[in-house]
């Protein structure tokens, strides 16, 4: 299963930092370390302009559109039995304006009342070494080939 990101980077203070999303719904709630992920997503059917499919993502788990800016394929990564493709785009973007899409889960469990959750419930920018403690491990060589692409 393939999954499509955009991740958003600038610099402040010195310091790259990284767009990231929390997890919405209740699993995630209480967590935070390895509880962030990259704006990604599937793609639909037919779609196979990986940089279009990372964008639409980005929008529908931000809430609006992608900033415009200089944009790096960081290449793919097996993360289990997914792969992830992931865009890095230097950009600024307001972390407090997401308005995430939602999904349906059964909650409570085995209650037979379904509720709608965000995919995302915050964004927040990150500075790269706290962006490794709060990334889900699987996504975490994406900031290695950041950094390596700002050299």
């Amino acid at each position: 299963m393939l999954s499509v990101g955009l991740l958003l980077h600038r610099e402040a203070g010195g310091e790259v930092e990284v767009l990231l999303g929390h997890m919405g719904g209740p699993f995630w709630a209480t967590k935070d370390d390895h509880a962030w992920t990259i704006p990604k997503g599937l793609p639909e059917e037919d779609e196979t302009d990986l940089l279009a499919i990372a964008e639409r993502e980005f929008a529908e788990e931000m809430g609006w559109p992608a900033p415009d800016g200089e944009t790096v394929d960081l290449g793919s990564c097996k993360a289990g039995r997914k792969t992830n493709h992931v865009f890095a785009r230097r950009a600024d973007f307001d972390a407090a304006s997401i308005v995430s899409n939602t999904f349906e889960l059964e909650w409570p469990p085995k209650s037979g009342q379904m509720q709608a959750f965000p995919e995302v419930d915050r964004a927040a920018w990150w500075a790269i070494e706290n962006a490794t403690t709060k990334l889900v491990k699987g996504q975490r060589p994406f900031l290695d080939r950041l950094l390596a692409s700002l050299t």
